[in-house]
Order: structure tokens, then C-alpha cells, then sequence
């Protein structure tokens, strides 16, 4: 590669996960988990550790790619944080109908949701279908969805609902 193709290379944002307590960058090319506050506070990988891919819940909300909606979530009676897909979240967001709003859409995907989460207890993937109104139909249609719960950054539960062709 010439100098002058690198130099319009933009730098290269490194992964970034948690353990006890501290950020760590991921840096593959010198094999160390390091420290994102102290440069000097580095862990190595272990033998033959390989990173197949990281991208962690909080960048995935930071970059947009999720949509947080757990303060209404909360309200709605869950638990543990509840996200969105950004295509999810712009159906909820597609309000041009009277009487229409974010948060009523989005409180019927949650009440939907907390139904079949009471039906099928036991299992941590719930398929579910709210209807919607949306400017391609006159009358409402399912919208084929499904909500996951797993763990998040710290291992702690955390609920993501996405479209059916969405992972």
C-alpha cells in the first residue's frame, strides 16, 4: 500500500468489553485485552485465544443499529432493559395517521409482547405479531417479530425485539 492511500485511511475504532469492572480495547494485533483509561493496564489473550467477532449491546445502541425503549418497557412492567432494531424502532416511529404516536405504538408492541412472554413461559425466544397501521395498507397488518432475551454486556438479562428476517 503507498503512504499516500494510508494517510486517507480512517483509524480503525478497536472493540471494547468489560471485565471486572474496567473497559478494555481489544487489540488483536499485539494479542491484549487493554485498559481504555490506563495504556499501561493490559491483559494478554490466552494461548490460541482468537476474537472471532465482538460488537457489544452499548455499541450496537450507540451506533443506532438498537434503539433503547426501557423506560417505557419499565412502565410496561418488564424487568431488565428492552431494545429495538433500528427497522423496528422505525415502524413504531411511523406515525402518520391522527392519533397515532411513538409511544402508543410501541406500548402495544410491549403489551403484545409481555402477553406471550405469560403464555410461553420457560424459553428465552418469543415469536409475536402486533399489528400496525403503515401508509402501504388501509387496514392493520401482523408485523412478524421476535424478541430475544440474553445476556447483556455484564451477563446481565436484556430483551431485543427484532423482524423476523433480523438476527
Amino acid at each position: 500500500m503507498k503512504n499516500d492511500q494510508k494517510k486517507n485511511e480512517a483509524p480503525v475504532r478497536l472493540p471494547v468489553v468489560k471485565m471486572d469492572g474496567k473497559s478494555y480495547f481489544v487489540d488483536e494485533r499485539l494479542k491484549q485485552y487493554r485498559n481504555t483509561e490506563d495504556p499501561h493496564d493490559f491483559i494478554e489473550f490466552e494461548k490460541d485465544e482468537v476474537i472471532v467477532y465482538l460488537y457489544s449491546r452499548a455499541q450496537a445502541l450507540e451506533d443506532g443499529v438498537l434503539v433503547d425503549i426501557s423506560s417505557l418497557a419499565e412502565e410496561a412492567g418488564f424487568k431488565c432493559p428492552v431494545a429495538v432494531t433500528r427497522a423496528v424502532y422505525e415502524l413504531l416511529n411511523n406515525t402518520y395517521q391522527p392519533g397515532q404516536s411513538f409511544e402508543g405504538r410501541a406500548w402495544d408492541l410491549l403489551m403484545v409482547l409481555h402477553f406471550e412472554i405469560m403464555r410461553k413461559k420457560n424459553t428465552d425466544i418469543i415469536y409475536f405479531a402486533p399489528y400496525f397501521n403503515a401508509p402501504c395498507h388501509v387496514e392493520p397488518k401482523p408485523y412478524e417479530m421476535w424478541a430475544k432475551c440474553g445476556p447483556g454486556d455484564n451477563h446481565e438479562p436484556v430483551i431485543t425485539v427484532m423482524f423476523l428476517c433480523e438476527d
